[in-house]
Parts: C-alpha cells; structure tokens; sequence
C-alpha cells in the first residue's frame, strides 16, 4: 500500500520553506487526547510518511526529549508544552482573562473560556470548568471547528468582508450534531446576526446537550482579538436562560478584560520624547 505522501505529494512552497521542520511537526500533531500513544505505522499512515521517514522523526524527538518510546509505542512527553508555552507567555490575554473567568464561573456556575481564531479552528487559551459538560475533555490548547461553537462565531463575524469570504470558500461545514448549521448561506445568515447584535448563542451545534454564549474582546481599535463565553449543558440551561441569566454577566466580563488589556497596553506602550 502507498503512503499518503505518495498519494498526494506536497504542494510546492516557497524557497524558504524547510519541509523537514514541516514533517516533524506534523509528526506531533499526529497525536490527541483521542489517541495519545501510536505505534511507528500508525504515525506513518497518519502522517503520509513513509515507516523509514516516521522513525527517524520519532527517534529524533525522543533524543530532543519530547516524545516517550515505550517498547513499540510512542507518546509525546510533557516538554512538549514548552512549544505551546512560548507563545502563551508571550501573550498578556490569558493571564489577564483568568481572573476575570473565575468571577464570572463564581457568579453564574457554568464554565467560561476565552478562546483565539487560528484558520478554521478556535484554541483555547484560557478556561475555568465547573463540571465537564461534553464527552471530550476541554483544556487550553484544545482546539474545535469555528464555525459550530459560540466563539468561533464571534470570531468569524469579526473578520473583515474578504477574510469571512476567504474562510467559507475552504471551510468544510461537516455536520457535527443534528443542529449544526451545514450549508454556507446558512452560516454566513447567522454571522451576519451575530455582527449586528454583537454576540453568539449556538445551541447543541458542536455537540448534542450543549449550549453556549460568547461576546468578542476587541483592542482598543475596535478590532476582535478573541472571545468569551459561558457554556452549559442544556438539561440545565434553556435557550431563553442563556440570554437571559449568561449573556448580560458574559458581555459586563468581556468589558472588563479589555479594559485591562487597554490598560495593559498604555503601560506597555513607550514613551515618546524626553521628559524633564
């Protein structure tokens, strides 16, 4: 049997594009909560490399300390976080957003994350849970379709005219409950409402039993930088309590992170001239 490499080669880059570091980063993503150790032909067939290729990768990471080799399987190991870690710490959002989560979770007893846009996915970048609410366990990093969840829908709506184009011209709106919005006017009907009342309520899109409301963080421009919701298991929470008990709480939080982030910002910023 041919390998997917051999089956759809890569697409040419540019000059500067270093498809060594591209492979054995695909090598990482080959792993998931879903399946968290693999075998040297499940990380080939899941990457398209060929067996060879996949365990020089594998090896390589291992001497580099971030992939465990247990006899015929393979697991990333805890280093891998500092990949991840480099850029949270870069980033002044989750650690000004957490205080502000747990205020909100203390008040209305339901999780809230905050959660950034990366191509056709939200990630997670900061959460506080109450309750685990969805057969997949969320943590920062996690990463799901933007198109079905509260934030991603925020997300998307504060895209400008040619990125929202650009995103439904390649996204794949695979049908991931029976409610999920599945066709391209549809979603793009529903961003249009979300841009105009300036938050999101998806019920049981993602996932069977779960609803969720989100507001945007913009900067000081204007601009969204992430969002913020409250999600809840529908046997708790109506559609009508959403917006009626979560919503209000949930856009007051979303002001008050940006107005720390502004904040943030002014202290941040240089000073310009010279001062006696």
């Amino acid at each position: 049997m041919s390998s997917r490499a051999e089956q759809a080669p890569e697409p040419d880059r540019g000059a500067d594009y270093v498809q060594t570091l591209a492979r054995g980063l695909r090598v990482i993503r080959a792993f998931s909560a879903e399946r968290p150790e693999l075998t040297l032909s499940e990380v080939a067939a899941e990457t398209g490399l060929t067996r060879s290729a996949a365990r020089r990768f594998l090896l390589t990471l291992a001497e580099l300390g971030y992939v465990h080799a247990d006899d015929r399987r393979f697991s990333l190991s805890p280093r891998v976080l500092e990949l991840g870690y480099a850029y949270l710490s870069s980033i002044s959002l989750p650690e000004i957003a957490e205080p502000h989560l747990e205020r909100l979770v203390a008040e209305v007893r339901e999780s809230s994350s905050v959660s950034i846009l990366d191509a056709e996915d939200v990630v997670y970048v900061a959460r506080v849970p109450v309750s685990r609410i969805m057969t997949v366990s969320i943590n920062v990093g996690t990463r799901f379709p933007a198109y079905a969840t509260s934030m991603g829908r925020v997300l998307l709506a504060g895209l400008d005219d040619a990125g929202l184009d650009a995103y439904l011209e390649r996204v794949d709106l695979e049908r991931l409950s029976a409610h999920t919005v599945s066709t391209t006017e549809a979603l793009r009907a529903e961003l249009d409402r979300v841009r105009r009342r300036g938050w999101a309520l998806v019920d049981q899109e993602l996932e069977e039993g779960l609803r969720s409301v989100a507001a945007p963080i913009r900067d000081r421009t204007g601009r969204v930088l992430a969002a913020v919701n409250c999600s809840a298991h529908a046997s708790r929470r109506t559609v009508a309590d959403m917006r009626r008990e979560l919503l209000p709480p949930l856009l007051a939080t979303a002001k008050r992170i940006e107005g720390d982030l502004a904040a943030t910002a002014t202290v941040r910023r240089p000073a310009v001239g010279g001062g006696g």
